[in-house]
């Protein structure tokens, strides 16, 4: 027989209308005006100015808002000594707080950018053939079964900046899949990473070949006395015998 026990309830968020009827005058023209800021906010001195209250009563007012958690101050990163104020319902705009790269204090988020350029590269090297979905997949997983490496997912905006920068770096090449050899568990055309080789790569490659160390490579065409269709070196680094 089912247990006639309730379940327990959820409680109830405070309604912030019922809230704002119970602020003073003062509180109610404050919030007012920073509400109307939305996310970009408001300086105090703009406050002071708009509002026409001295400094005391809005340094005071601003306290008992920030106590009934109806607004928030935020760090202006152009800025840090000129406090901004929004309401708390509203999340800063790109333009004050840094946008995603930023810590909520200001500064940029220098060990997040690095972690998360390792775990990219970490996985490209991992897989060969990367896109941003895919990493971000690894990167939702790493969550679940190692340690925590970030206080936040990593967005895919963010993860495609950060293989852009890697790009730019030359750590990888951006690329479309041909759906075949490393590319076969990516559908053809879809934009993907990979390692780009580094130039002592390229030319360790070349060093390998006779040609790389051939003293005569520069009289040697397809039609010529030296040429790599006659050249034994090159015959037998490609295994032909004659």
């Amino acid at each position: 027989m089912a247990s006639s026990s309730k379940l327990p309830q959820k409680r109830k968020q405070p309604d912030s209308n019922n809230i704002l009827l119970k602020l003073s005058a003062d509180e109610r023209k404050l919030y007012e005006l920073i509400e109307s800021r939305k996310n970009v906010g408001i300086w105090t001195a703009d406050m002071k100015r708009e509002t026409g209250l001295p400094q005391t009563i809005v340094t005071k007012v601003l306290k008992s808002l920030q106590n009934k958690n109806l607004i928030k101050d935020v760090v202006n990163i152009h800025n840090k000594a000129k406090k901004i104020f929004m309401a708390s319902k509203y999340e800063p705009s790109k333009e004050i707080s840094g946008g995603l790269w930023y810590t909520p204090e200001g500064n940029l988020d220098i060990l997040f950018i690095n972690t998360l350029k390792d775990q990219c590269l970490r996985y490209v090297d991992r897989v060969k053939v990367a896109t941003v979905e895919t990493i971000w997949g690894f990167m939702k997983d790493l969550e679940v079964n190692e340690q925590k490496l970030f206080t936040v997912q990593p967005t895919t905006q963010q993860i495609t900046e950060i293989l852009d920068m890697l790009v730019l770096d030359k750590g990888l090449e951006v690329l479309k899949s041909s759906g075949t050899g490393d590319f076969a568990r990516v559908a053809p055309g879809k934009v993907c990473y990979r390692r780009l080789k580094s130039h002592e790569d390229q030319t360790g490659a070349l060093a390998s070949i006779p040609c790389g160390v051939c003293p005569r490579i520069s009289e040697c065409t397809p039609d010529g006395i030296i040429s790599p269709i006659t050249c034994v070196y090159f015959n037998k680094w490609l295994g032909i015998d004659f």
